[in-house]
This record gives C-alpha cells, structure tokens and sequence, in this order.
C-alpha cells in the first residue's frame, strides 16, 4: 500500500495527483500534436475543478501557467499564452523602502509630533492655544490608552514641552479634560446565568403571546 508520505510532493495541491500523473505523463509523449491535445483537455479538467474561479480575471492563462508549472516547465507544446519563465515566479520581490522615522514617545504616535509642527508654524493667539490644548488632550488620551490608571497633567506638559523643545506651552488658565471623560465607558459584563433567565423569560413572552393570539393581530 502506498502512502502520501512516500509519494512525491504535489507542486499545485489544489488539483490532486491524478492532474499531476496526467502532466508528467506527457511531458514524457514524443508526438507534438498528441501532447497539444492532450494539454487542452488537462487544462479543461483544471477548469472543471474549480468552477468558481471561470469568472476571475484572465482564468485561462493561469491554467496554463499552473500546467507548465506542474511539469516543472518541462512541457513543450503549442499554448495560447506565453510560457512563465521560472525566474519570474521564484525571484523575490524588490524589497520595501520603510521609512526609519524617529518617533520620541511612541505612545503618542508620530501624528502628535506632526501636530506640534503644525502649532508651531502657527501665529499666536487664541486659534493657536485652542490647538495647543486639543494637543495635549490627545497626547493625555494616548497615554492613558497605555496606562489606564491615571496620568498627571504635569507630566502631559513636560512631554509636550520636550516635543516642541520647549516653544509650546498651555496658557495658565488652561486645564486638561478629566481622565474620566477621556477614556471609553466600561462595558458592564453580563453573567451567563442572567443570558440564560433573559432567554428564558423571551421565550415564556413569546410562547404568551401566540397563546393569546397577539401574533395574528
């Protein structure tokens, strides 16, 4: 009894191993046009495997791609497409330039120092303060995204101080939103026995009213 453990490793899974006897089988066909015809009714069997997929872009070409694929680009014979360059199915993909931004206090995100930016190209006056203020309400909501517990409004204008290197500050009459109000309400958790006596008291209303007729009113 063979074993898939002992058999070799399918290139293309999703189309079995009776596709891919099939493909190494003609690779090994000496007579071309007997290779093309055989290929085309591989290629539709591929397509009567995965019907949902005859929609999907150019389907057509990708069966032949999959197919020259399987005989590990072996298969010589008269396709409709091009046939796929191993090169260009193996070779990595140039590799992404990320940006290698410096951010000071990564809790407040690098959107907090551009804002500050902002701020500081601003001319002064009450605009200006109202923006420095929502500033450093968002910085106290970051924090507190971290730390839960509570945070010191001394410490929201050192942080906000060293990020503007010391060229923006609070007006003296300023005062920070309130912790509370900052952070999202807590979400009262429900017991499983009280989802059970809800259910139970849902269906003892419904079961009430189909007994009474209410239903057919």
């Amino acid at each position: 009894m063979e074993y898939n453990n002992g058999l070799t490793k399918l290139i293309i899974p999703e189309y079995g191993r009776c596709i891919q006897g099939m493909v190494e089988y003609i690779v090994e066909v000496a007579d071309r046009e007997k290779r093309n015809r055989m290929a085309k009714t591989i290629v539709n069997l591929m397509a009567q495997m995965h019907p949902e997929t005859r929609e999907v872009g150019d389907v057509k070409r990708k069966l032949w791609d999959h197919l020259f694929i399987m005989s590990d680009f072996k298969l010589d014979v008269d396709a409709p497409y091009p046939k796929p360059e191993p090169q260009e199915l193996y070779s990595k993909p140039p590799k992404l330039p990320y940006p290698e931004n410096h951010i000071t206090f990564k809790h407040y995100g690098k959107n907090t120092e551009h804002f500050i930016e902002k701020a500081l190209l601003m001319e002064d006056g009450a605009e200006k303060d109202a923006f420095v203020k929502a500033i450093a309400n968002h910085m106290k909501k970051s924090y507190l995204t971290w730390n839960r517990e509570s945070v010191n409004d001394e410490v929201i204008y050192e942080h906000l101080s060293l990020l503007s290197q010391g060229r923006l500050k609070l007006s003296e009459d300023a005062r920070l939103t309130n912790s509370i109000d900052l952070l999202p309400p807590k979400v009262k958790k429900i017991k499983f026995q009280d989802k059970v006596n809800q259910k139970h008291a849902k269906n003892y209303r419904n079961n009430w009213k189909r007994k009474n007729g209410e239903y057919n009113k």
